[in-house]
């Protein structure tokens, strides 16, 4: 394979960029951020780059909406051919391959932060977060920014209503099996749903039940990795999901994140999906909610692990003046401050990066009075297993299409739970052949 973004010609071009002193005081020097945070998630970009901005005189961050997240990474990469890519640049977990294989147009934040003399210290983040975006070098290759994980949000009103503890929720799929029918015996028409089902269903499954979803360390290992999410467990995994199809116990609401109004409206009554839909569910939920870890299965020997990540990074694109990196460097800087990493945290139900913010909003009280909104970072700061790191690997958007479609025929009784996977994989695997070949060119 050859070396893309890790080439040494972008970090030995900045290291000499860097290296050069601003002749004289100059203007303030402007940052372009583009993101893919809109509505309220907006609203707190904008405060980031605000109260940055208030901070010091040096640096003027203006955070730029780009659209949804495959749209602002193709627009980036078009950008930097054309000459006028933005400074940083907010992209999607299953982006990182992608942004990897873009041969020269990113620096290495690692890098970035090195030259520009900050301090930046890959141990202080949660291990699942810092490991994802980190090369087999152990350095840092974009900077965790809004980090989600998978979590089970549960409406305590309809616990009570069925019968149920809404103080014990299900722990193990078959609780969750069991406290649908009787949330269906209460005459609740969609007991259980799930958001995002290849990263709910397949990717954080596999890493919470220590098992894998592709070779080579789920793509971690090289680019000839290749998926593996068809397997006796996996199989079983799916088959049961689509026997509660049968019985109305789960209810396929579509792709993406389509599911998350569902629970909000009390339409559904459980549902696996982010924790990032926190702040939704506490603006307009008119029910009290819980919030509970990824159900998993007992008899798996290692169950549960760890789950992984969802959420965007921030990448820093190459070509930059001297100065301007020194400014992305500051602000990357105050963004990972423990008290600005925690109110964010707070603020947004995305987790909180660094092992300090977390401490310090346990500190504030901000869990006890909050039950369940640690319950995503308890399942993120164990350790990570070569299995449980994370799923990098290319064209993976594409490869959630595919699952989304594949699991449609299941869900709708045309496949078994073993030719739907079966055919993701097919397909999926063909998707991965072509990402190789294109990346050696």
């Amino acid at each position: 394979m050859k070396t893309s973004l890790l080439a040494a010609a972008p970090a030995a071009l900045l290291a000499a960029a860097l290296a050069v002193p601003p002749a004289t005081a100059q203007a303030q020097t402007e940052i372009q951020w583009w993101h893919s945070m809109g509505g309220g998630l907006g609203d707190w970009v904008n405060d980031l780059a605000k109260d940055f901005n208030a901070s010091q005189k040096d640096y003027k961050v203006v955070p730029v909406y780009k659209g949804a997240y495959d749209e602002s990474m193709a627009g980036a990469i078009a950008a930097f051919r054309a000459g006028n890519a933005p400074h940083l640049l907010q992209v999607f977990e299953v982006g990182t391959a992608t942004m990897m294989a873009s041969k020269g147009a990113v620096v290495p934040v690692g890098e970035v932060m090195k030259q520009a003399g900050v301090k930046f210290d890959n141990a202080a983040y949660v291990p699942a977060v810092a490991g994802y975006y980190t090369a087999p070098n152990g350095q840092m290759l974009s900077f965790p920014f809004n980090s989600s994980t998978t979590v089970l949000h549960y409406n305590k009103d309809a616990f009570k209503a069925a019968g149920l503890d809404p103080n014990k929720p299900p722990s193990s799929w078959p609780e969750v099996a069991a406290a649908a029918a009787k949330l269906k015996a209460s005459g609740h028409k969609c007991p259980f749903t799930t958001s995002w089902v290849g990263w709910t269903q397949l990717e954080s499954f596999s890493a919470w039940h220590n098992v894998e979803y592709a070779t080579r360390n789920n793509g971690f290992g090289g680019l000839d990795a290749r998926l593996v999410f068809n397997s006796p467990l996996h199989v079983r995994h799916i088959e049961n999901l689509a026997n509660m199809a049968k019985q109305g116990l789960f209810v396929y609401k579509g792709r993406g994140n389509t599911a998350d109004a569902t629970f909000v409206s009390g339409e559904c009554a459980m549902q696996t999906g982010s924790s990032g839909l926190y702040a939704n569910i506490k603006k307009s939920a008119k029910f009290a909610s819980g919030i509970a870890p990824l159900p998993y299965y007992p008899d798996v020997p290692g169950a549960p692990q760890n789950t992984i990540i969802g959420g965007a990074s921030l990448w820093v694109m190459a070509g930059k003046k001297p100065q301007e990196y020194k400014g992305v460097a500051a602000f990357l800087q105050y963004l990972a401050r423990p008290e600005v990493a925690a109110e964010s945290h707070k603020r947004t139900g995305y987790l909180p990066v660094t092992k300090a913010a977390y401490e310090l909003t346990e500190k504030s009280g901000f869990y006890q009075a909050n039950p369940g909104t640690d319950v995503a970072v308890t399942q993120m700061i164990r350790k990570t297993t070569d299995k449980s790191r994370g799923v990098r690997l290319g064209n993976l958007p594409q490869i959630r299409t595919i699952v989304d479609e594949e699991m449609e025929q299941v869900w709708a009784g045309r496949k078994t739970a073993k030719q739907g996977l079966d055919d993701a994989v097919r397909r999926g695997n063909e998707l991965l052949e072509r990402f190789q070949k294109s990346a050696k060119l």
